[in-house]
C-alpha cells in the first residue's frame, strides 16, 4: 500500500497533472478551498497562502475543532498517513486542514494533492515560515479547539484510521 501511494505521488509529480485537469476529470468530486476554513480575522500572525490559489489566512486565526496536518510531497511518512486523513475527512464530523511545506514549487503540491484525492483545504508554506510554529520535521499533526487553542500535537506519522479517530475523540471531544 505504501509503495503504491509513493508511486502514485511520483507519477503525479512527473507527469504534469495540473489541478484544473485533475478537477475536470473528477466532475463528481468536490474539493474544499481555504475559504471554507473557519477562522477569525487577524491582523498579524503567520500568513499562509492557499494551495488552490484562493486567499489564505494566518495560522493563528484558525478555529476548530480542526485537525491540522503538516506535510510535504517529498516525505514518505507523510504520504503513508494521507489515507487516514481522507478517511477522517469523509466522516464530515471534523474539519481538516493541510499545510504543504518545503515544496520546490506550488505546482508540486497541487499535483500531489489532486493525485491523492486530498479534498480538504490545504495551505501552502513556500518559504519555511511555519518552522517556528511546527518545528523542523514532518509529519506533524495539531488538534485545535473552538477557541483556537492547540490541545494536542502529534509528532510523527499517524499509522491507522483508529489512531487518528481516537485522537480526535480524546482531544477534540468529537465522537466518530
Amino acid at each position: 500500500m505504501k509503495r503504491a501511494i509513493a508511486i502514485l505521488a511520483l507519477l503525479a509529480l512527473t507527469c504534469g497533472i495540473s489541478p484544473a485537469s485533475a478537477i475536470s476529470k473528477k466532475k463528481n468530486v468536490t474539493y474544499s478551498t481555504c475559504a471554507d476554513v473557519l477562522h477569525v480575522k487577524a491582523t498579524k500572525g503567520t500568513m499562509l497562502g492557499c494551495l488552490d490559489g484562493s486567499a489564505g489566512t494566518t495560522f493563528e486565526s484558525l478555529r476548530g475543532p480542526v485537525v491540522v496536518n503538516v506535510w510535504g510531497s517529498w516525505c514518505p511518512p507523510c504520504v503513508a498517513e494521507i489515507p487516514h486523513f481522507r478517511a477522517l475527512y469523509s466522516t464530515g464530523k471534523v474539519r481538516i486542514v493541510g499545510i504543504d511545506v518545503e515544496e520546490r514549487g506550488i505546482d508540486f503540491g497541487q499535483r500531489f494533492s489532486m493525485a491523492l484525492n486530498m479534498r480538504y483545504p490545504i495551505f501552502y508554506d513556500p518559504d519555511g515560515r511555519t518552522k517556528g510554529i511546527f518545528g523542523l520535521g514532518v509529519p506533524v499533526t495539531w488538534f485545535i479547539d473552538a477557541k483556537g487553542k492547540v490541545v494536542y500535537r502529534q509528532i510523527g506519522t499517524i499509522k491507522t484510521d483508529k489512531q487518528l479517530f481516537d485522537l480526535v475523540t480524546k482531544y477534540l471531544k468529537v465522537k466518530l
